[in-house]
């Protein structure tokens, strides 16, 4: 029997989640089962083929190399005191791991010491490095950039959470590093140039390590008094182990419960699971994160090759972002509503 209203009971249940979700920037949550009754109801479970693999069941890709991203280091660096990386012709610099810590069966938080010990890394927001190892047998060296997960102006040190991925060069070496080793590394990378207040609401569609840029974002948000914009995270994985800085997600949840949401989705979820449980789909998209329609809105997108295909399309270089294709354009989301890392 439909209610008075005229809408069926679904519908009527749709509705009150839409409105709970969409109303999260003025209330503060209440309880971590409101986020699974979102999941549940917009029927996230294991919806269409799953992006964390291109190729049968190979775990998720680590980043290629990428000549582009040395050539996009910019001339000069910004206006502060005492930086590392200053780019333009810096080159590589050496710097020693300190510190090695193991977080989960295959990721490490690495602690490399800067070469001032009053100096910051010279990264603005949002930027990244370029890291170069070439073994003993290799031809050609290895580049791949890296987001450091310490804050910009934290003086004498940067941390570092890297994945390891079977046959991955460079995630291998890193792994396999003791502290007093060196590492070459080179930047700042820009990659979106941030300012307070430059978006009402921004939206972070991450997998796996691609949450590192993201964390880069939201922290420099929500360290700035002046800022307050509003964040909306989604972020999947493969298991809940691979959930990276999740102890500092839910510090900046708790912090700022007005301002950001964070939604996890597994796709092999342990059995009691409260959240997403699958990967990341258009339903729950369209159910968690800012409609396209919303005023001054931004959607960054991060993760594995796969993750990218499913949800925007790739990026066809560091300058280039390509079109506009997935989730997202088919939600009605415009081009320039999108940045892919």
């Amino acid at each position: 029997m439909r209610p008075a209203n005229g809408l069926a009971p679904t519908a009527v249940r749709l509705l009150i989640i839409l409105q709970h979700v969409r109303q999260y920037a003025s209330e503060a949550p209440k309880a971590a089962g409101n986020n699974g009754l979102i999941y549940g109801t917009a029927g996230v479970a294991a919806l269409g083929a799953g992006y964390w693999y291109t190729a049968g069941r190979t775990a998720q890709a680590e980043a290629p190399p990428s000549s582009a991203e040395e050539a996009n280091v910019p001339r000069k660096a910004g206006d502060r005191a005492v930086k590392c990386f200053t780019g333009g012709d810096q080159g590589f610099i050496k710097l020693p791991l300190e510190s090695s810590e193991v977080l989960s069966h295959n990721t490490k938080k690495l602690r490399f010491k800067l070469n001032d010990e009053d100096a910051v890394s010279g990264l603005n927001v949002a930027s990244a490095l370029i890291t170069k190892y070439k073994g003993p047998e290799m031809t050609k060296p290895a580049i791949r950039p890296y987001t450091p997960v310490s804050d910009e102006d934290t003086p004498g040190y940067l941390d570092f959470i890297v994945k390891r991925y079977p046959g991955g060069i460079m995630s291998e070496h890193m792994h396999n590093m003791v502290p007093g080793q060196s590492l070459e590394m080179k930047g700042p990378i820009p990659k979106y140039p941030w300012e307070a207040n430059k978006h009402d609401h921004i939206a972070l569609i991450a997998g796996g390590t691609g949450i590192t840029p993201m964390y880069q974002l939201a922290r420099a948000i929500f360290k700035n008094p002046e800022d307050k914009t509003k964040v909306t995270l989604v972020y999947g994985n493969v298991t809940a182990d691979d959930i990276i800085l999740k102890s500092e997600l839910e510090e900046l949840e708790n912090k700022f419960p007005n301002r950001f949401r964070a939604f996890y989705v597994l796709d092999q979820p342990p059995k009691d699971w409260p959240q997403g449980k699958g990967f990341i789909t258009k339903e729950l998209l369209k159910t968690v994160i800012p409609a396209p329609n919303e005023k001054n809105l931004k959607v960054f997108v991060c993760g594995p090759p796969g993750l990218y295909k499913a949800i925007s399309g790739n990026k066809n270089s560091p300058s280039d972002q390509g079109e506009l294709s997935g989730h997202l354009a088919e939600l009605g989301y415009s081009k320039d509503q999108v940045f892919k890392f």
